[in-house]
């Protein structure tokens, strides 16, 4: 989810740019108008991104590392095993 505090921080900021020589009433309302605008261009081209939060990729990842620990755990079980038909029958009791 895209944090909406932060994007009309970043909205305000760009709109700031604007230069200093516009003043009076007018020039507030277009400030005010390029920061609605640039608000709106930037929330319709993140949405378009594929992002997930923070917490859901700390999730992924945990689930990542927890998977990986199992598939370990199973090529040594699965190399152990191999090893054992590799010995000789009597060898093993």
């Amino acid at each position: 989810m895209i944090d909406l505090d932060q994007l009309d921080e970043l909205a305000r900021r760009l709109s700031s740019l604007v230069p200093p020589g516009l003043r009076g009433e007018s020039a507030q309302e277009l400030r005010a108008e390029l920061q609605q605008n640039f608000r709106a261009v930037l929330q319709t081209g993140l949405s378009r991104l594929d992002l997930v939060t923070r917490e859901e990729f700390d999730v992924q990842r945990a689930v990542l590392l927890r998977t990986r620990e199992k598939l370990e755990h199973l090529e040594r079980t699965v190399g152990e095993l191999e090893g054992q038909l590799d010995t000789p029958i009597a060898s093993r009791h």
